[in-house]
């Protein structure tokens, strides 16, 4: 046996022991319910392999505030919209900051994360220039003519697809989409390969293997064994993936700083793109080159996934509903034309294609319990005892399907939105994929260009079957659960006419 893995055990054995025979100081307050733990382990046997589902099933018994102890760590799971605005809203101040992942740490990521950082000036600094110079409506739309190219490069793969009768993976192509999204709204470059089986090119593999180890879970998280020891390697792994990343972003800050030279940045108002805003407010001191390029980590990190999963359920549960594509294409030829591709400029008139977006978001959040909370000193929620530093997951997949907010919770119904104004923007507790407070995440505007683009596009140029002749209501709906809450089965599906 390696002779880490056992330096590991005996540790972390060492310290149970410890933990079980420490004296138990007598309290009177008044902890969440949850189910007994077991020595050791806790309650991580009652997670299973979706621990959204089970977790949901748990609170049936104990409630919209329970607690568990995952490992050594004690974990609060809040699954009722109105306990989810006292954390998130009301309470907010004392919920804010967040237990860091070990795989974070790597290159001290979490040391400059906006995603990561506590509370601070730091942190205040990092999201005054998302919200106030990189997500503005303004900044948007004068670089949405390069995102648009991107969307005429999917459809014509799709076209391409389509005449040689190849199935489309849709999740595969959103990404792919996602990607260059990004790279071109950030760099105005394409910065992955085509949408062919060739092979693919560094930072696509790279942004997708730090997707595929952050989803790994790490045993550090949960027991109290040194992270040094790293015993499943994941921060090792993810340490390499990302000082080959940042060495791509600091090949790309260094090649614009020097074709534009420090001394014309505050003169140029001709540029567009998130990195030359950057590079302006670094002429202010208010930003770093370090910060800079962790600042690039969160935003293709944490937008790729995200956003390419929610087309591909979006587009499953279209597929498995033949009404609702019927009238999504109804509402796209009367208001754009049928064949046409989506601009970012018409999602404001396509109101069934966002009720489609919202019901699969509220069905399929990708991250199912957001990013997860923690205090840092003993408070009181709703007349319990939150102990010193717990976790605190608020479960969106159990406020989305729960039955006394949303009749037949469990049906793909986008009309439910039709007269509706509950939206993701955070006021409404009942749907909240992208989080509320002064947490939510804040690339929301820019996913709400992209999202409506590429399903509307998908939908409106083509019409699909599913590979290999499976009937709708046998597509297969299953999931996986890793850093975001993916299709188990990659959808696949066939363009069979080309209406552009």
């Amino acid at each position: 046996m390696d002779i880490a893995i056992i330096c590991a055990l005996y540790i972390f054995l060492a310290f149970t022991l410890l933990s079980l025979f420490k004296p138990k100081s007598k309290s009177n307050h008044k902890l969440p319910p949850g189910p007994y733990p077991l020595p050791i382990i806790g309650n991580i046997h009652k997670l299973g392999k979706n621990p959204h589902r089970s977790l949901a099933d748990l609170a049936q018994v104990y409630g919209p505030i329970m607690r568990l102890k995952l490992g050594q760590i004690t974990t609060i799971v809040i699954s009722s919209s109105s306990m989810a605005q006292q954390v998130l809203q009301k309470q907010d101040a004392v919920f804010a900051n967040r237990p860091v992942p070990q795989s974070t740490r790597s290159c001290d990521h979490n040391k400059y994360s906006v995603a990561w950082l506590p509370v601070g000036s730091r942190w205040r600094s990092l999201r005054k220039i998302l919200k106030s110079h990189l997500f503005t409506a303004k900044r948007l739309d004068e670089n949405r003519h390069l995102r648009s190219r991107k969307v005429h490069e999917l459809i014509r793969y799709c076209e391409k697809c389509s005449q040689s009768g190849e199935a489309v993976d849709i999740g595969r192509a959103a990404f792919l989409t996602t990607l260059n999204f990004l790279s071109n709204t950030i760099f105005s470059k394409d910065m992955t390969d085509s949408y062919d089986n060739s092979e693919a090119k560094e930072f696509r593999d790279l942004v997708w293997n730090i997707l595929v180890e952050l989803g790994n879970p790490n045993m550090v998280d949960f027991f109290p064994i040194p992270a040094w020891i790293d015993p499943q390697g994941i921060y090792l792994r993810i340490t390499g993936y990302s000082e080959k990343l940042i060495q791509l972003f600091d090949g790309l800050v260094n090649e614009r700083s020097e074709l534009k030279g420090s001394t014309n940045f505050l003169a140029n108002i001709s540029t567009t793109d998130m990195l030359d805003e950057l590079l302006k407010i670094e002429q202010t001191n208010e930003i770093d080159k370090t910060q800079i390029r962790h600042l690039f980590m969160d935003l293709f990190v944490a937008g790729t996934d995200t956003t390419s999963s929610t087309v591909e359920w979006a587009m499953s549960e279209i597929l498995r509903n033949p009404e609702t594509l019927l009238k999504a294409k109804a509402e796209l030829n009367q208001v754009i034309g049928k064949g046409k591709i989506i601009g970012e400029e018409d999602i404001s008139r396509l109101v069934y294609l966002q009720c489609i977006l919202k019901e699969t978001v509220r069905l399929h959040p990708t991250t199912p319990f957001l990013l997860p909370r923690q205090v840092k000193e003993e408070v009181e929620l709703c007349g319990y005892t939150i102990p010193k530093n717990s976790q605190v997951l608020v479960s969106a997949w159990a406020i989305g399907r729960n039955p006394m907010l949303w009749k037949n919770p469990l049906s793909f119904q986008p009309e439910r939105f039709m007269d509706s104004k509950i939206d993701v923007s955070g006021h409404d507790y009942e749907l909240i994929p992208f989080g509320a407070g002064r947490r939510m995440c804040p690339g929301l505007p820019f996913a709400m260009r992209m999202m409506p683009v590429m399903l509307g596009s998908l939908i409106n140029c083509f019409d699909w079957e599913l590979e290999g002749g499976i009937a709708p209501e046998e597509l297969n709906m299953e999931e996986k659960v890793g850093i975001t809450l993916a299709k188990l089965h990659p959808l696949r599906a066939v363009a069979t006419g080309i209406l552009t």
